[in-house]
């Protein structure tokens, strides 16, 4: 990626390498897929949703690809994060894994459902 400060999200996702791009674009289609109205920006230099609050945010890194729902669901999640690197708020999925779209589509629906219900 470049140093360059990114002020969209076809730009920041043009940054990095195809391979990346192509996960890159079917997260995106995913979140904005499964919530509308979703306002689709570049906060704290990578791609961020946002409803009512922040939804989700996604970053590209050498290793991986983090996604970052907040703070509840890496716990909520559990068993099937239990492969991922996580921390409070973040889940790191490795470029040499299978990215697993389904996990974060219904990730995605959660935290949508969160937001509605103004949950946190």
């Amino acid at each position: 990626m470049s140093d360059n400060v990114m002020t969209t999200v076809d730009e920041y996702i043009a940054s990095y390498p195809p391979e990346q791009q192509a996960v890159m674009e079917k997260v995106r289609a995913i979140i904005l897929a499964s919530t509308p109205g979703v306002i689709e920006r570049i906060a704290w230099q990578m791609p961020s949703y946002k409803l009512k609050r922040p939804l989700i945010h996604f970053a590209a890194t050498k290793k991986h690809l983090g996604i970052y729902p907040g703070t509840v669901l890496p716990e909520i999640w559990g068993d099937m994060l239990k492969e991922y690197d996580t921390s409070k708020g973040t889940i790191r999925f490795p470029w040499n894994k299978p990215i697993p779209y389904d996990l974060i589509e219904q990730i995605v629906a959660a935290r949508v459902l969160m937001l509605q219900g103004d949950v946190e």
